[in-house]
């Protein structure tokens, strides 16, 4: 496909592969993937940011994918438009700084997620003719190539503009981890001054949850359960209240909670949702017994044997359990504007793209915040 290209494009770069499940990742020299719709632009990655679904992709817990190796992973990542179709519809152009989520590339445009729209129920779904969630798509990381490479192609509808003063590796941390529980709060449908739990409040994900939420006006409380994640969650959220798992149990925090507000009868006593990061049937089970009657359980992990559930949490105090997976194009969007306008911003160590595996070693020590490669740091030979 003919394409408009910008200055000093090389014809190979430097991209990490997995080659099989459990094995280190492998650095290789490879030709720059090329254009084929013409909604693709080709980016330089400024940024690439490491993700709990790429340990659990290399492990081989995400069957059928990848669906072949070698494999390039990473959803989530940032970069300069290089290259765009001359039949491109979209305003895009050379120069811009993107962010770019996993999904959704190469949408079909006609399947019942692409032609659903916005509704009542889910007013922040993307205009007809795209969706995050068409089942016919490929996601960037996961059934395509992904951003731990120095060039990349990427859909035109899939990416958001990074606001100015914004970097691109704060940007890339967010085109998952930050969509991600920026849509499971909005899942919650709570009004400012309503109280929701974080379980997880350490992680990833967590300590950018403690700052949206305390920015959008939510009274939060943060649960973890080890030495580093608690820290960095008294660090990113001083003046949020922050809980050890480990020192405090649910009943005594939703005691607290109720003398606070004044109430004695235990069903309006404790948090209105909760949001549930870990994978542990333990911070599950914390997180059920935080909420009032009626509240809402908001489940982002995906365990591999599940979460067992009990009925009477669900019959007798009427608490709902919703999945949230990620979020539409139209509140990525509204994500990053947010972030960049509060100052919502990880806690990220960064390493050259060289030492990715490095970087994998660093996030199975649990410490919590955000791993990412920098394009711009020194590259080892």
């Amino acid at each position: 496909m003919a394409q408009s290209e910008g200055p000093q494009i090389p014809t190979v770069m430097k991209a990490q592969f997995l080659d099989a499940f459990n094995k280190p990742y492998d650095l290789h020299s490879v030709p720059l993937p090329t254009l084929t719709s013409a909604h693709d632009v080709l980016i330089k990655v400024d940024a690439a940011s490491y993700c709990h679904t790429d340990a659990v992709l290399a492990a081989g817990q995400m069957p059928p994918y990848p669906s072949s190796f070698p494999h390039i992973g990473c959803h989530e990542f940032a970069g300069t438009v290089v290259s765009v179709s001359p039949e491109s519809p979209s305003s895009i152009k050379i120069g811009d700084r993107v962010g770019v989520p996993g999904r959704s590339f190469h949408p079909c445009g006609s399947c019942f997620e692409c032609s659903a729209g916005p509704t009542p129920e889910d007013p922040d779904a993307d205009q007809p003719g795209y969706s995050v969630y068409c089942t016919k798509s490929f996601n960037n990381g996961i059934s395509a190539p992904g951003g731990f490479r120095e060039y990349a192609v990427v859909d035109a509808r899939q990416v958001v503009p990074i606001p100015d003063g914004f970097s691109a590796v704060d940007t890339a941390v967010l085109m998952c981890a930050g969509i991600t529980i920026y849509a499971a709060l909005k899942r919650c449908n709570l009004k400012s001054g309503q109280r929701v739990a974080i379980m997880g409040c350490g992680g990833g994900l967590g300590h950018l949850g403690l700052q949206f939420a305390s920015k959008m006006g939510l009274e939060v409380l943060g649960v973890d359960a080890a030495d580093a994640p608690l820290a960095l969650a008294r660090t990113v959220a001083p003046d949020t209240r922050v809980v050890d798992a480990r020192a405090e149990k649910a009943d005594a925090i939703v005691a607290q909670l109720g003398k606070e507000d004044g109430k004695s009868d235990r069903g309006a006593m404790g948090v209105d949702a909760v949001i549930i990061l870990p994978e542990g049937q333990a911070a599950f089970d914390y997180g059920v017994a935080l909420l009032k009657n009626h509240g809402k359980c908001v489940v982002v992990s995906f365990p591999e044997k599940g979460f067992h559930v009990s009925a009477r949490d669900l019959v007798f105090r009427d608490i709902s359990i919703v999945g949230s997976l990620v979020g539409s194009n139209k509140l990525l969007r509204e994500m990053l504007q947010f972030a960049a306008e509060h100052s919502v911003k990880a806690s990220i160590k960064t390493f050259p793209l060289s030492k990715l595996n490095e970087l994998v070693k660093e996030y199975h020590k649990g410490d919590g915040g955000k791993l990412a490669i920098d394009f711009q740091l020194a590259d080892a030979a």
